[in-house]
């Protein structure tokens, strides 16, 4: 999910999502042009199961998808 989406911020998109039974167990990664360090920690902070800076790179979103859904919290759901 864009952090930057017009009208809702990607942070208030995910904690909407979060709140519905539908949607709440659905793994989402922040992709953000903001790349430092402390955007990574902030993001997961808020709820994201991964973090994908951009440009993005293929590769790197693809293991990033990968390692989310090999993730326990995934799979536990």
């Amino acid at each position: 999910m864009d952090i930057q989406l017009p009208g809702m911020d990607g942070i208030t998109a995910l904690k909407k999502l979060r709140t519905e039974a539908e949607t709440k167990s659905i793994p989402v990664i922040a992709i953000t042009a903001s790349a430092m360090t402390y955007n990574r920690v902030t993001m997961l902070a808020e709820g994201f199961d991964g973090y994908q800076t951009k440009p993005i790179s293929v590769k790197d979103f693809l293991e990033e998808v990968r390692r989310v859904l090999d993730s326990d919290q995934v799979k536990a759901v």
